[in-house]
């Protein structure tokens, strides 16, 4: 479908061409559509900024003011003025690259008032290579991430009576277990109890070996293995109990300062069987210079199994996964990458939502999962996927908790 912008490409075939009153003419008619399109910038609640290669601002919409505390003066200052959070090194690099790529980042800001937001990235031409600058748009996710809370606290509450009965079920196997084992125990004992006299008086009067002490032995041996079934029920129950606990309540974080490369190590070890079953290449660039983190290190190794697991599955067989750490100023990144076939630019809005999953046996949690761990270590997760190429999850990791951030006190970045 022809676009408006024709009409520009029309009259700069013919610029050379048109007399002092055409000129005019098309000024007017450029004017006339540059205050149409601000009115429909400043109509729309998301911020919109253009940004150009050296991470400058070119332009920006009322709802960017709105959100990001954006003076008058704004154009022309670098966009890490205002959103130092966002990595323009690594936005930077996207565009060069070219093609049609798209990054969702989220993060809070303190400045002008507290709030989540949701950042997402697209170079202006995907078609060329070199850059030529990149779109911003900023939405504010605070009233979503409040409702989407309060939907995970209301699905949870209603599952907990179907959970409630598949527990009671998963208890009612085990304990049938233990009560005939327990009941066979008991029985073996009392035959135990009742030759235990013959064999004393037995074992006093002779010296000759007796087919009762061979019978006092065989029950012995076969309570020691009732009771190992007994006790691998008891295990079983327990296990079952403590995993219903933990679906009522998530787990505290129990934070120590860890390595996050020998977490990395520890959760591939874990996933090689799989990984290799796949036939999946493991690329590891774990850095030798980061320093240690406090983290929960058992919920770290979550985060890694979901998002390793949905790499793998992204992919098919001879994909590379690669996993990788590396230091920043502030805190450590965590980066998983894989080369399946990415998710479309329609799906990013909505892949951490609970229980939106593309899989046909998927639950739709593990994400969800991950992004509630992640911002309950006061971190922040930022996604890129490229459609044919592969995702990219970088996890940012604070080395200590970090005081609020005020734009009066944000430096100036060049």
């Amino acid at each position: 479908m022809p676009s408006k912008s024709n009409f520009l490409d029309k009259v700069l075939g013919r610029l050379p061409r048109l007399d002092k009153e055409g000129l005019h003419t098309v000024v007017e008619r450029l004017a006339h559509e540059r205050a149409f399109l601000e009115t429909l910038f400043n109509t729309i609640e998301d911020g919109v900024l253009v940004v150009d290669t050296r991470g400058r601002i070119g332009y920006f919409n009322d709802a960017a003011i709105r959100l990001l505390g954006l003076p008058a003066a704004a154009e022309g200052q670098p966009i890490g003025r205002f959103l130092p959070e966002l990595d323009w090194n690594q936005i930077a690099a996207m565009d060069r690259a070219g093609g049609q790529r798209v990054a969702r980042h989220e993060f809070e800001i303190q400045y002008p008032r507290q709030c989540f937001l949701h950042v997402y990235v697209a170079p202006l031409d995907a078609e060329k290579r070199g850059g030529s600058g990149v779109a911003l748009i900023v939405h504010d996710a605070t009233e979503a991430r409040a409702k989407t809370f309060a939907a995970i606290e209301s699905e949870r509450s209603q599952a907990l009576t179907l959970l409630a009965a598949s527990v009671a079920h998963e208890i009612g196997n085990p304990l049938n277990a233990l009560s005939i084992h327990l009941q066979l125990l008991e029985r073996e004992s009392k035959k135990l109890q009742k030759l235990v006299p013959e064999i004393h008086e037995l074992t006093s009067t002779t010296q000759q070996p007796s087919d009762l002490g061979d019978a006092a032995f065989d029950i012995a041996d076969k309570v020691e293995q009732y009771l190992a079934v007994a006790k691998g029920e008891i295990n079983r129950l327990d296990y079952i109990i403590t995993e219903f606990l933990q679906a009522i309540r998530p787990n505290q974080l129990q934070l120590q300062t860890a390595s996050l490369n020998d977490v990395v190590r520890e959760t591939l070890e874990l996933l090689r069987p799989e990984i290799t079953n796949r036939g999946i290449t493991i690329k590891e660039n774990l850095s030798a210079t980061i320093a240690p983190v406090p983290i929960d290190p058992a919920q770290i190794k979550q985060v890694l199994v979901n998002l390793s697991k949905n790499a793998m599955q992204a992919m098919t067989r001879g994909g590379v996964l690669t996993l990788s750490t590396e230091p920043r100023e502030d805190g450590v990144c965590l980066i998983v990458s894989d080369t399946g076939g990415g998710i479309p630019q329609e799906m990013l809005n909505r892949i951490f939502e609970p229980f939106y999953t593309t899989k046909k046996k998927g639950s739709g949690l593990g994400l969800m999962i991950v992004q509630r761990i992640v911002r309950d270590h006061g971190g922040r997760i930022q996604l890129e996927s490229n459609v044919g190429k592969g995702t990219t999850f970088r996890i940012w990791l604070p080395l200590t908790e970090r005081a609020p951030r005020l734009l009066s006190n944000a430096p100036e970045v060049n």
